[in-house]
Parts: structure tokens; C-alpha cells; sequence
């Protein structure tokens, strides 16, 4: 760990589900010692899925490696007497709670950072505290559909749906990594901690508009907002011979290139797809086509032709492909573990390089497991009473 960019930072991680906890996971594959405090029930996903062992179900084992477990009943005087002892040793404090529930738990902003003028603390939130939506509470589905994530595939497909994967949850983890890391940074200049909000409804619509503002930047609109492109329906895997592939011909030399290879002259002297703006415009007609060339070759035809063109193309991966996936193999993307409770467990490595160093996997921490280390050396072990 010598080379581990976060080595020497201490996290104290209050998050629950998989905002906050994918952050704290993150943060300590970097190097920091990120210390998980949980109620006495433990977080709630450690029950959600299939499991080997009791608390240790695969949500929470997607979310919570690389920390130490630490049970404290906050709700008692010596458990908010623990937390606030580890609060002196810790660089950075990550909540999730709702504002009021830490200011009844006598664990808001003032208060803790009075014991620790460096901390940098960090609130997760559902929304922004100045917004009428403030103090809501916030799932990734809610989220979601609030964003425009659902909006946009009904764009689509014609049917408001959620995105199948906790999409809201996971953007929120990235823009909360960078803002604690940025508020660190800038401790380390100033000297000073900082209040860190990181609200989950405003950090989607930031992400999800990044293509999708489109005309809506104009004052009145200048076009409807959504990017084009990607609302087609014909964006999609393309069906071949014998499977599917993903083809994007993006250039004008890649379609040139490409209708050149199936000597579709009619589409190549089209002035709808001549250019990039014109091939957007008219991106439904041309998508059509495509789709029709690429139903005439097999899947392998057409990685060696795409490769031979330069144009970017890949099979189609479904989940259970991805750890048979050549290059995800040659890079060694996947970790077995031995655990003495569970057996064998394959977790994804993160994929960062830091000067050819990266962080290796683990087990997450059973609950409570390092309770009596942690709390014994900042000397706030009370007779078990935390």
C-alpha cells in the first residue's frame, strides 16, 4: 500500500445502501482508511441478495471493501461519545442521513467539526438543503425518474422505464469522491476543513444533461432538449448472421469507409449523411441501414472488417460473458478470494493504474469486527455500552 495515493487518510463512513458506500469503497482501494459505522442492525444491504453467510449478501459486498466495521448505537450518550473520540483522528466524516436526524443526534456540521476543525464532512443528500425538496427522502428510482432518466427512455422506447442498473446511486458515489478529494486538496493548502454537500437529485441532472441540454442551452430554446442520437430506437446492438455486434461508425471516414465496404453507393452520394450534422439529423435513416448491411455477415466477419477500417465494433457482452471477455482476462480484471466462512468470492479490480500500481480486492468486514481495535485505540471502549 506504500504506493496507494490516499495512504494516512482516515474516512469515517455513516453511509448506508450504495451512494455513500460505493464513495467510502472507492476512496479506500485508494489507499484510505475508511471505517464503516453502523447501527447494531447493521446496513440493510447486507440482507439484499444471495448470500453464503448471514450479513453478507451481494449488495453490500459490491459496495463495502476496503473498510474496517465499527458498531455504535449513536442514539445512546456512549455511542455519540465514540463516534465523536474517532472524529478526532479522522480526516474526513460521510454521512447520508437526513440534516434533521443528525442535528437531533447532536451530530450536525457545527458540532462535529468543533472537535475537529480539519474534518472535512460530508453530507450525502436526496436534494440540495436550500430547495423545497430538502429533507426528502431519496431512492435511486425516485431520482431517476425526477433526473429525466425515465423521461429519456420513454424518449426512446415510447414507455417511461428506469435504467436497469442503480444509476442515480453510483453517479452520486463519483461526484462525492471528487468533491471530498477536492475538499482535501484544498485542506491541504489552507489547513482549514469544509462542509461538503453532495445532493443525488442535482448531481443526475448535471450528469444526465451533459448531452442531452442540446438547444435547451439557448435562451428561448433554439431545438427540443435530448441529444438525437442517442434516442433513437435504432441505437442499439445490431443483429448479425449468428448474434450481435456493436458497430459506431462516427466520422465521415468511417462511413465512408464503411458504405464503401458493402458498396452501398445510394447511401455514400446521400447528402442526409454526408456530414456529421447532417448524418445526426437524419441519424433514424441511416441507423436503419446500417442494422440491414449488418444482418448479412456474421458477428466475427464484421469485428475483422470494423478492425480493418478502424472503426470501433465489439461482440455483445452479456453479464455472465464478462469474466470469459479476452481482455478483461489478459488484464486480470477479476480477483478470486479465498474466505475462510465463504469460500471462493470473485470481485472486479478497480481499474485505476497509479504509476502501475492498483488496488487489489478484499473481503468486506463482517459487522462489527473491528469494533473493540478501532474504538480501544482512540480510547473511547466503554464497557461495551457503544
Amino acid at each position: 500500500m506504500e504506493q496507494a495515493p490516499l495512504q494516512g487518510v482516515r474516512i469515517l463512513d455513516l453511509t448506508t445502501v450504495v451512494m455513500g458506500p460505493y464513495a467510502g469503497q472507492l476512496m479506500g482501494e485508494y489507499g484510505a482508511e475508511v471505517i464503516k459505522v453502523e447501527a447494531p442492525g447493521g446496513d440493510s444491504t447486507r440482507h439484499i441478495g444471495p448470500r453464503r453467510e448471514d450479513g453478507m449478501a451481494g449488495l453490500y459486498m459490491g459496495v463495502n471493501r476496503h473498510k474496517a466495521s465499527v458498531v455504535l448505537d449513536l442514539k445512546s450518550s456512549a455511542g455519540r461519545e465514540a463516534l465523536l473520540g474517532l472524529v478526532e483522528t479522522a480526516d474526513v466524516l460521510m454521512h447520508n442521513m437526513r440534516p434533521e436526524k443528525m442535528e437531533a443526534l447532536r451530530l450536525g456540521p457545527a458540532e462535529v467539526r468543533s472537535h475537529n476543525p480539519q474534518l472535512v464532512y460530508a453530507a450525502l443528500t436526496g436534494f440540495a438543503s436550500e430547495g423545497p425538496y430538502a429533507g426528502q427522502p431519496a431512492y435511486d428510482d425516485v431520482i431517476q425518474g425526477l433526473a429525466g432518466y425515465a423521461g429519456l427512455m420513454e424518449m426512446q422506447g415510447g414507455e417511461p422505464r428506469y435504467m436497469p442498473t442503480a444509476l442515480a446511486d453510483k453517479v452520486g458515489s463519483l461526484f462525492a469522491v471528487q468533491a471530498v478529494l477536492a475538499a482535501l486538496l484544498k485542506r491541504g493548502r489552507t489547513g482549514q476543513g469544509a462542509l461538503v454537500e453532495v445532493p443525488m437529485f442535482e448531481a443526475a441532472v448535471s450528469f444526465g444533461l451533459v448531452e442531452h441540454m442540446q438547444g435547451g442551452q439557448f435562451d428561448p430554446p433554439i431545438e427540443p432538449m435530448g441529444y438525437r442520437r442517442a434516442m433513437m430506437p435504432g441505437r442499439r446492438p445490431y443483429a448479425t448472421l449468428d448474434g450481435y455486434v456493436c458497430v459506431m461508425p462516427y466520422t465521415d471516414s468511417h462511413w465512408r469507409a464503411f458504405l464503401s465496404e458493402v458498396e452501398d453507393i445510394e447511401a455514400l452520394e446521400d447528402p442526409r449523411f454526408a456530414t456529421l450534422s447532417e448524418r445526426t439529423r437524419n441519424v433514424d435513416a441511416l441507423y436503419e441501414r446500417l442494422a440491414q448491411h449488418l444482418s448479412a455477415r456474421s458477428t466475427r466477419e464484421w469485428i475483422a472488417v470494423c478492425r480493418r477500417l478502424d472503426i470501433p465494433a465489439a461482440a455483445m457482452n452479456r453479464l455472465e460473458d464478462l469474466r470469459k471477455d479476452p481482455h478483461l482476462c489478459a488484464v486480470d480484471h477479476f480477483a478470486s478470494l479465498e474466505d475462510a466462512g465463504m469460500g471462493t468470492l470473485v470481485f472486479p479490480r478497480n481499474p485505476i493504474r497509479f504509476d502501475g500500481w492498483r488496488p487489489e480486492p478484499c473481503v468486506p468486514p463482517r459487522l462489527g469486527q473491528d469494533t473493540e481495535r478501532i474504538l480501544r485505540a482512540v480510547g473511547a471502549l466503554n464497557g461495551g455500552d457503544s
